[in-house]
């Protein structure tokens, strides 16, 4: 499975260092981790602390905004991965630089880059930002089985999810899994999202 991924995002470059960018818009950057058993990938995940001020308690990649010391938003993907679980740029092998497919209706664009980390490793959590750090095999995601919908503002709109151990995954975090599959492994998932305008009807900023 692992080949074949790695193999279908040389369609998805990292641009040259100094220009992964989104000229002046808001811009954050996660990075999707791919590593274990290259028949069955695991991705790590984090679940936030319950008192942030943005998506507190929600399931999602390390990463974040980007800062005027980052060169680029691979550096913000890197940096941010760095403090919120701890693990080294060093110890990452870069794959890809996914498009930046955002479900919101703001500026903030969030691009997400994918790489692999060989064992062994440790992960270090920062609790100011991370309650927990987990596993999720790309074997789970690939059975559609596991895809419910849920209604999001009191039931204007609904939105996919999957539920995994306690965690509960969707928004932005599960599109670009859906995604990644899609492209590299045809997994053919097919996901309703609300149209940009139901979005903006319900106040989806």
């Amino acid at each position: 499975m692992l080949a074949t991924i790695k193999r279908q995002l040389n369609n998805f470059p990292i641009p040259p260092a100094g220009t992964a960018q989104i000229g002046t818009q808001s811009a954050a950057a996660v990075l999707l981790i791919l590593h274990g058993d290259p028949k069955d990938p695991l991705i790590i995940l984090t679940e936030r602390a319950v008192h942030l001020n943005n998506h507190a308690g929600e399931v999602a990649f390390p990463g974040g905004m980007r800062e005027d010391g980052d060169r680029d938003l691979l550096s913000t993907a890197l940096r941010e991965t760095e403090e919120e679980i701890g693990l080294p740029s060093s110890k990452i092998d870069l794959l890809a630089m996914l498009p930046n497919n955002s479900l919101r209706t703001s500026n903030l664009r969030v691009t997400p880059f994918v790489g692999w980390v060989e064992a062994p490793y440790v992960l270090n959590p920062d609790p100011s930002e991370i309650a927990s750090i987990f596993d999720l095999p790309l074997s789970y995601l690939m059975d559609i089985n596991h895809y419910r919908y849920f209604n999001f503002k009191e039931g204007e709109m609904k939105l996919p999810c999957i539920e995994y151990q306690q965690y509960k995954i969707g928004g932005f975090t599960l599109k670009v899994m859906v995604d990644m599959l899609n492209v590299t492994l045809d997994a053919q998932i097919k996901l309703r999202y609300p149209s940009q305008k139901q979005r903006q009807q319900s106040g989806d900023k």
